[in-house]
């Protein structure tokens, strides 16, 4: 990536005098092992960050109850107290926002979101859970923030407690993301229950390592050039603690930064080889050995020594960055701080809602002109029936493009399997809330109007989600409308809004002067009402041939 966020360790290179203001961001990520967080200074005219405090603190959110799958009572309190430590720590940095995520072990857990929402009532702080493709995604975008590609292809593995991902770029988009459910903490939980580990279980999680990650790395393969050699890169704890253990065997030393070592395949085998020999107390013992790793150490380093041997690869590059610095540079995105050298955010997640369309067979010219109405309507009512943001448009685009995408599942009822489509999507880009409040404006498309004792509509994050859906649906309702017979009838539309009669008039251009649209005004009149009800308001709909003028 190149230069705008390149450092050398925690220090950008050649600073410049600061034009605009600085801002200080938290991002902390609710890991299987651990939760992390960095707090970094965001220089908006580079645009750079440099991180400015880290904090850890192993709580093991994937020791989970082995008959229920949920998390623990005890472990979610450390959670919870870990949490309050972090928000100390960003608190005494000033810092403006806290972006936290969490992945596999509250994903997969059954009161995972339960959790969440103890986490929002008692700290008030809001959670967003990210998928494993979405977890891929940001990884990539942290390891672009501290390395150079140079255009080089690239295949990035993180190794978690949870999951492990597999990612193949060059310094661009991602061209493979993939998550798979092996990582340290999972492994050793389910498949090692001897210390020394026995033979026996030895071969078998070594076996079952391999075919789990084999489609994966086909994947990652499949994805490469002709004649292409990829750079293999590592990201977190188990590969840096692994590089430290080599490092100080051969070199005596650490070298600070990590970012840049390298740690080969033959020095890993041997010293897996010796690891499956030892007990924990005895792995402990190993110089460089990171707290409480030894626990986890080999699951992981097997993790490793496989994907390696799967890519046919011989040596691994370190690299300190991973989700948690992809959360800051994925804000700095969404912010528009980062323009030039990464991909538009709004890129990512676009190309993301008209690949899912495509593949839910949606009719892509009926949603582009359902969505083109939706922004039309949500632009000419802002600042008077309205303030939602960008933000919210954007959603609500999303929203449309996607509305129909239930047809797939079943006509009947087919806004209800839209809910479904969407919050499964695995849509990239979004946070788990902005997923929830599109797949419910998809569901509000049609029929019933938002009800509290709707599980979907109750499962919103706040107040303030729910009428963004109550809102913004109805305005879909009206767009869906005005291409009743989705042959694009209705050319544009004009709003012209009364205030001292709360009325608002669409004034309707026929794309042809000899239609009388008389089906998409009716179905405006049918579907008015919710609109009426949410926005206090009198809606009038006529045709006018007559060219006017558009917003």
């Amino acid at each position: 990536m190149v230069d705008l966020l390149a450092q050398t360790g925690d220090s950008l290179v050649n600073v410049p005098q600061m034009g605009e203001q600085e801002r200080v961001l938290a991002a902390i990520d609710i890991g299987t092992n651990s939760i992390h967080m960095v707090v970094v200074r965001i220089q908006p005219d580079l645009p750079a960050f440099t991180i400015v405090a880290r904090e850890k603190d192993t709580v093991r959110l994937g020791d989970r109850d082995p008959d229920t799958g949920d998390l623990k009572a005890a472990v979610m309190e450390r959670a919870i107290a870990s949490l309050r430590r972090c928000q100390e720590i960003a608190k005494s940095f000033k810092a403006e926002q806290i972006i936290a995520v969490a992945t596999s072990a509250v994903r997969e857990a059954p009161n995972g979101r339960d959790f969440i929402k103890y986490i929002k009532s008692e700290l008030g702080l809001l959670v967003n859970l990210i998928s494993g493709q979405e977890e891929a995604r940001r990884i990539y975008l942290g390891v672009l923030s501290g390395m150079e590609f140079d255009g080089q292809s690239h295949i990035i593995i993180d190794i978690g407690g949870g999951s492990t991902e597999l990612i193949l770029g060059d310094s661009h988009e991602p061209r493979s993301l993939t998550s798979t459910k092996i990582g340290a903490v999972r492994l050793t939980s389910e498949y090692i229950t001897t210390d020394p580990i026995s033979n026996a279980e030895f071969q078998f999680l070594q076996a079952y390592i391999k075919g789990t990650l084999e489609r994966a790395v086909e994947e990652v393969r499949a994805a490469l050039q002709p004649g292409e050699t990829p750079r293999l890169v590592g990201t977190a704890g188990t590969i840096e603690t692994l590089a430290i253990i080599q490092a100080r065997e051969q070199l005596g030393t650490v070298p600070s930064p990590l970012t840049g070592y390298q740690l080969s395949l033959s020095y890993l085998r041997e010293l897996v080889h010796r690891l499956r020999k030892l007990n924990n107390s005895e792995r402990a013992a190993i110089p460089g050995m990171s707290d409480r790793r030894s626990e986890i150490v080999l699951a992981g380093a097997l993790i490793l020594q496989e994907a390696m041997a799967l890519l046919g690869l011989d040596s691994l590059t370190v690299c300190e960055r991973s989700l948690r610095e992809g959360v800051i540079v994925d804000w700095m995105l969404t912010h528009g701080l980062i323009e030039d050298r990464l991909r538009y955010q709004t890129e990512v997640r676009q190309r993301s809602v008209i690949k899912t369309a495509h593949k839910y067979g949606v009719d892509l010219e009926h949603s582009h002109r359902v969505a083109n109405f939706a922004l039309s309507l949500f632009d000419q009512t802002r600042g008077v029936l309205h303030n939602w943001s960008e933000e919210e448009r954007e959603l609500l685009w999303a929203a449309a493009i996607l509305h129909n995408c239930g047809h797939y599942i079943s006509h009947s009822a087919h806004h209800k399997h839209s809910y479904y489509l969407i919050r499964n999507g695995e849509l990239l880009g979004y946070t788990e809330t902005d997923i929830e409040v599109m797949a419910n404006l998809a569901r509000y498309h049609r029929k019933s109007s938002p009800k509290k004792k709707h599980e979907s509509y109750s499962k919103l994050a706040s107040k303030v989600h729910r009428h963004i859906v109550s809102q913004l649906s109805a305005i879909l309702r009206l767009a869906v409308a005005l291409d009743r017979r989705q042959l694009g009838a209705i050319a544009g539309v004009n709003c012209e809004f009364t205030p001292e009669r709360r009325s608002l008039h669409l004034r309707l251009q026929p794309a042809h002067l000899e239609d009388d649209c008389a089906l998409e005004l009716w179905s405006l009149d049918y579907n008015k009402g919710v609109f009426e009800e949410e926005f206090n308001v009198k809606l009038v709909a006529k045709l006018e041939p007559v060219a006017v003028a558009l917003n």
